[in-house]
């Protein structure tokens, strides 16, 4: 089934593993959760030895314990949950194996953006059923979140601060009270939510101040703040993870050599030093850095590899897709680029003489040469 989909929802992907979960799990439920929360943890985190199950279910979200248990003790409560990190920290695929592992259906989403609106929320109509038979509840449209509400599960809302206030002031009544009211049906005009629905919200911290929060809907949301991940190791994990997906995808084979993952990851560390140090935004790169963006030079460089190379990972093409990738804005990201590629990989290369540095410089320095 997931042949025919270009990326297929957590709860299709993983829907053998769910079913196998559900089966074993005796623990206490909240309301219409279909697995306990003690699983959900175990199916986003993955399970230890210590768990004493029959097989072994991977790992799929990586970061801190805590961040998952407080996200799960969130949604069996009455508020909503409101993922907030920096770009490419994992908030949205989080939010996906959450509702997953939780309702069996995590498509239930709202994008927020400058045209969203309250119909994108509560509910629309069907404009030629309504001509020809009048407005009622089967002539209505019910955004993902009254979907959610009337079957109980979980709604997600993304990019929540990308939102206009009137769309955000929406949200706060149907936290708050429950229920959405059809003002333009006589009868059967307020939908109730059925125990279990929640709200999973994610919002980027680098948005601060597009749509700022009102402290109002601020405390309907339990907020859990998800950090850059910067452990190499645990870093080195997440892109091992996806870059395996990526691969199965593609049906490539191609092996990921370990020298070129820590030049990858040891660049990273070494940008995001330099932007912590910078005295103007002048002087960082427009992109975040995020392990995301990891994954997305790698992917680069596999892809590159496979159609244009000899089907062999080498540093050169990873040199120039980590230039490519992040040199977004011309001449600003290209000079400090260019200038990390001076001051650090190019010490790097000669320090080490003839290993992957120095074949990570000569693509990075012709990348650059190209753009400029």
């Amino acid at each position: 089934m997931t042949d025919d989909m270009l990326r297929a929802p957590a709860e299709v992907k993983y829907a053998e593993e769910l079913d196998w979960l559900e089966s074993i799990d005796d623990s206490p439920k909240p309301f219409s959760w279909r697995l306990s929360p003690k699983m959900v943890r175990l199916f986003v985190l993955g399970s230890e030895r210590a768990d004493g199950l029959d097989r072994e279910i991977p790992q799929k979200w990586f970061g801190d314990r805590s961040f998952v248990e407080r996200a799960i003790v969130t949604l069996a409560s009455d508020r909503g949950l409101l993922l907030i990190g920096d770009p490419g920290t994992g908030k949205s695929w989080l939010a996906e194996l959450l509702s997953a592992a939780i309702s069996r259906n995590s498509t239930l989403v709202v994008q927020g953006t400058a045209g969203t609106t309250e119909d994108h929320i509560k509910y629309s109509w069907n404009v030629s059923m309504v001509i020809a038979k009048g407005q009622s509840r089967q002539s209505m449209i019910p955004s993902p979140i009254m979907t959610a509400m009337e079957a109980g599960v979980i709604g997600r809302f993304e990019e929540l601060t990308r939102s206009t206030s009137d769309v955000q002031d929406a949200l706060i009544s149907i936290l708050s009270e429950k229920y959405v009211s059809i003002p333009e049906l006589d009868d059967d005009n307020i939908v109730f939510a059925k125990p279990g629905f929640s709200i999973i919200a994610t919002a980027n911290s680098r948005d601060r101040g597009v749509n700022d929060l009102s402290s109002a809907l601020k405390r309907r949301f339990n907020f859990v703040r998800i950090p850059v991940v910067t452990n190499k190791r645990s870093e080195a994990e997440i892109v091992r993870f996806r870059t395996s997906e990526l691969l199965r995808r593609h049906s490539i084979e191609l092996e990921l050599p370990p020298t070129l993952l820590d030049v990858l990851l040891q660049s990273f560390a070494d940008l995001r030093a330099a932007a912590a140090s910078a005295t103007s935004d002048d002087e960082k790169l427009e992109s975040a850095l995020s392990t995301a963006e990891q994954i997305g030079v790698l992917e680069d460089a596999i892809l590159h590899s496979q159609f244009f190379g000899d089907a062999t990972l080498r540093a050169e093409t990873l040199g120039g897709s980590l230039v490519g990738s992040l040199a977004r804005r011309s001449p600003e990201d290209l000079a400090i680029l260019n200038k990390f590629w001076h001051g650090v990989v190019e010490p790097r290369s000669k320090k080490e003489g003839g290993g992957p540095w120095t074949g990570f410089l000569e693509g990075g320095r012709q990348a650059i040469s190209t753009l400029s």
